[in-house]
């Protein structure tokens, strides 16, 4: 029972505070951040500083970055032990395309549920835990980076894994699986690739036997690695960004796709990994530059998974919440922990839907409840 009066502190305190809550996701959400702008990137990790500094008295050691955002490393609370959290603060949309709103229990806006209402939910929990005198029993890290979208955190992933390696646990505020609240105890790795062809350019008119067309090199590359898409396997492949040629009437001696491709477990990685690497091609008067690799390994749900699934599971109970688990496509940085054998539980951010799309939002009554849930777990750990 004293669990139970612990947990119901907690939300009770948050929900008396949603509107806080709701106030500082719309500022950090209003605070643009597209991963390639590193300058729109740094100025929202100064609102998030800032953010950390009003609520919970803390200041970041700023991890500095020359071709990406800045990283934030903030520190709660102390312990021989610890306790990491991770999340990212940079999204998909460019500066001005979404705008911030509410329509009834549901939050409009870049970045709601990918991921900034977990890192507000994270902000709040640890608030919670604060005013209430439940301090955690280890020290939390609490590490936000801006390389995550597009770009699989390329430079904060040393210094992820360095203090994975120093913590007994990795939490992820990312979303949660929709509007169910599932977490999420398996991902997809994600393999990406850059395949650049070359053929022969000529006149379209004049001379079109003597070129070889760069284009429809791509295509037939495109129909034969579709083929390697397994829905049963849980393999995809897609062929997102095309491009080629320069003019009408002239064949192309250029062209260029991008690659991504999603597996289930690491073998797969590795055999697709193989496959694309030695790709040929198929015309003999073309050739073929393949760059890229394996930039997330996957997150395969082990024993250790699922002892904090069912701690998480025990937390959500006492408070009458029913919590479930999914294997879902997506990537999170938590597939590098969970790499390192570090026990990982993914998946505790905002519910709602969407994401990367326009109609993406967060139910608002959830936040202060996902919140408690992330405290609660921090005190049980």
């Amino acid at each position: 029972m004293e669990g139970v009066a612990v947990i119901k502190d907690i939300l009770y305190y948050l929900q008396r505070h949603q509107s806080d809550i709701l106030a500082d996701l719309k500022t950090l959400v209003q605070s643009d951040s597209p991963t390639p702008d590193k300058y729109l990137v740094d100025q929202c990790g100064r609102v998030l500083t800032d953010l950390f500094s009003q609520r919970l008295g803390l200041n970041p050691e700023v991890i500095s970055q020359t071709e990406t955002g800045d990283h934030l490393r903030f520190t709660f609370g102390e312990g021989k032990k610890q306790l990491l959290i991770i999340g990212h603060f940079d999204t998909v949309w460019e500066e001005g395309r979404l705008s911030f709103r509410i329509d009834g229990n549901k939050v409009y806006g870049p970045g709601t549920i990918d991921m900034k209402g977990g890192l507000i939910q994270t902000i709040w929990a640890l608030k919670a835990c604060k005013e209430l005198g439940i301090i955690p029993p280890k020290k939390i890290v609490v590490l936000c980076n801006g390389d995550h979208e597009g770009i699989a955190s390329y430079t904060s992933r040393p210094y992820i894994e360095k203090e994975a390696r120093r913590s007994e646990a990795v939490l992820v505020p990312e979303a949660a699986q929709g509007e169910t609240g599932a977490l999420k105890t398996e991902r997809k790795g994600v393999l990406r690739y850059t395949i650049t062809i070359n053929g022969i350019a000529a006149h379209s008119g004049n001379n079109h036997q003597d070129g070889v067309s760069a284009n429809v090199e791509m295509a037939k590359q495109i129909l034969y690695l579709n083929e390697f898409t397994d829905y049963q396997a849980g393999t995809t492949v897609n062929i997102g960004v095309t491009q080629g040629g320069e003019g009408i009437n002239v064949v192309p001696e250029y062209a260029e796709m991008k690659v991504d491709v999603r597996v289930k477990t690491m073998q797969e990685a590795q055999r697709m990994d193989q496959l694309i690497q030695n790709l040929a091609p198929i015309n003999e008067h073309t050739t073929l530059q393949v760059h890229g690799g394996i930039v997330r390994p996957t997150m395969e749900k082990t024993q250790q998974t699922e002892h904090l699934f069912q701690l998480a599971k025990e937390a959500a109970a006492e408070i009458g919440m029913s919590l479930t688990q999914a294997s879902v496509g997506g990537g999170s940085d938590g597939s590098f922990t969970a790499a390192l054998g570090v026990p990982t539980l993914d998946g505790l951010g905002a519910a709602g839907e969407g994401p990367h799309a326009e109609h993406e939002h967060i139910l608002m009554d959830q936040l202060p409840v996902r919140a408690a849930l992330l405290a609660r777990i921090l005190t049980k750990l």
